[in-house]
């Protein structure tokens, strides 16, 4: 039988990982303009996203607004933990198109979530990388790369600074 003290402690396995983020979000972004073609040129604009636990802790999602300069639009992330693997997968749901991009999977380690995935850019096939960065409990970070060659280089083309409403 389980003491009741040993089945209360948290399980150190990543599903808390995302905790971090859980609640409102004031999004400051800067976005490059034109990815993977050498351009210099960045936007910024602003956002706010909500994030909420579901399915018991063993996901999040958050809703996202977007204030682009050409017009606001919505999305959604949807995070899942996979705890027999320890990995999140990471989903990408953009009203615009009414699609669910192909998933991002990763896991944090010393702090600083990492994932990876594959997507096409202009016909060609391209690596993704996310990373997360907590700097305290109000302020955290986000950003996206693409690589061209498989991930021997890396262009960072949109973070995201979070403050905590």
């Amino acid at each position: 039988m389980v003491s009741p003290q040993v089945a209360a402690q948290p399980i150190a396995d990543g599903r808390d990982d995302f905790d971090f983020f859980i609640g409102r979000w004031r999004v400051s972004h800067h976005r490059l303009v034109g990815r993977l073609t050498g351009s210099t040129d960045w936007q910024d604009f602003d956002g706010t996203t909500q994030t909420r636990k579901i399915l018991a802790g063993l996901g999040n999602m958050d809703e996202n607004l977007l204030n682009l300069p050409a017009g606001a639009y919505q999305a959604v992330t949807l995070r899942l933990f996979d705890p027999a693997r320890a990995v999140w997968t990471i989903h990408w749901i953009d009203a615009r198109m009414a699609t669910v991009d192909a998933p991002m999977i990763g896991r944090f380690v010393d702090g600083v979530g990492e994932f990876f995935g594959d997507d096409t850019l202009d016909g060609r096939l391209i690596r993704v990388r996310f990373r997360w960065f907590v700097d305290d409990a109000d302020h955290c970070r986000w950003e996206q790369a693409f690589s061209p060659d498989g991930g021997a280089s890396w262009e960072t083309n949109w973070t995201m600074a979070f403050e905590r409403t």
